[in-house]
């Protein structure tokens, strides 16, 4: 094993943001424990695409017709149930059973306005809710200042997710930790990404290792990973 390998850390949320609560590295790596901080936050599941769904899933009549929600800040930035990080100025949203990467034709029955949104995410968990809109996609259909409005879904078919796979294997607040921690990874792995994220709480630098075009292929690298000692998670490699 590489003296830049690490132990396995366990993986904390925070807004989403996926954190280190600790981190043991050998000498070498030492430094990388500095700007880490311990926290007391509920784990999530980032759930893969469904890779055997069917080319146009189907709803049911009564799962066609109800009302939609919209979502902006603060879950802007914060990770999707299918591993991207939400944008609330892209055309997705929330379905509780749609699979990933669905793309329905949502129109406002009360204006006649529609939208094409991709299913990229889990929700609306409220009763007579059947879909949650980004907020580009709410300004479309002029349902933002109301809220909620009367809508009809019309699925369309899936379409590829316009990002690869990859595996993050820390969340940092210091950049310099995070250089440091991706150049020991780049004498085992390439590419080592080190990705920004802005959130409340104040900048995030995420490292990333490899990019796959299948969840089966970054499952696999996982797995080596996991073999080496390293941990991590996969997600999408978004901008």
């Amino acid at each position: 094993m590489s003296v830049c390998n690490f132990p396995k850390a366990g993986l904390r949320i925070s807004s989403h943001i996926i954190l280190f609560h600790q981190i043991a590295l050998p000498f070498c790596c030492l430094s990388l424990l500095l700007g880490l901080t311990g926290c007391n936050k509920k784990n999530i599941h980032v759930t893969p695409p469904n890779a055997n769904a069917s080319s146009k899933p189907a709803l049911n009549k009564k799962d066609r017709i109800g009302y939609a929600s919209w979502y902006g800040d603060p879950y802007h930035g914060r990770r999707t149930s299918n591993g991207e990080i939400y944008n609330k100025n892209e055309m997705t949203a929330a379905h509780r059973t749609l699979p990933f990467d669905t793309l329905v034709n949502v129109k406002n029955l009360e204006n006649g306005r529609k939208v094409n949104v991709r299913i990229n995410d889990r929700g609306p968990f409220v009763k007579d809710r059947i879909i949650d809109l980004s907020l580009a996609a709410a300004r479309q259909i002029e349902m933002v200042g109301p809220g909620t409005a009367k809508v009809s879904l019309d699925v369309m078919g899936v379409v590829s997710n316009p990002f690869p796979w990859t595996i993050q294997v820390a969340s940092l607040r210091q950049k310099d930790n995070a250089e440091k921690l991706q150049r020991c990874l780049q004498k085992s792995y390439s590419p080592v990404a080190i990705k920004k994220l802005d959130s409340k709480e104040g900048p995030y630098f995420r490292v990333l290792v490899g990019e796959y075009n299948n969840q089966q292929l970054a499952s696999a690298a996982l797995k080596q990973l996991n073999s080496m000692n390293y941990d991590g998670l996969i997600v999408r490699l978004d901008p």
